[in-house]
């Protein structure tokens, strides 16, 4: 399975189950405007790919979901440098996920 499509299975599964969430979208792109080249970075660099928003004892609690293709692949420096300022700075869970089985457990 494609890591997209991961992703889309994941964003349907939490909105079947009515979890507040957004995708962040990141990256990069060229574009030309009046003969000029522009280059356009949006999200932030190493973010995560699925924000949740779920309801706690102590509160709402934040939790970055970064999703994986399989167990082989690795996280880059800027996406681990992203969720050590998360968890430290913001207090919030962070999850390396590659299936819906892997949140189930997390986030109900």
């Amino acid at each position: 399975m494609k890591e997209q499509e991961i992703v889309k299975a994941i964003l349907e599964w939490l909105t079947y189950k009515k979890i507040f969430h957004y995708r962040n979208n990141t990256g990069a792109m060229v574009s030309e405007y009046k003969g000029k080249k522009r280059f356009m970075r949006f999200g932030s660099l190493g973010s995560p790919d699925i924000i949740v928003f779920k309801k706690s004892d102590q509160g709402a609690i934040a939790i970055a979901l970064e999703v994986k293709r399989d167990e082989k692949a690795k996280q880059t420096e800027s996406q681990k440098q992203w969720q050590d300022d998360f968890e430290t700075k913001a207090n919030g869970k962070y999850l390396l996920v590659h299936s819906i089985a892997e949140i189930e457990s997390a986030l109900i």
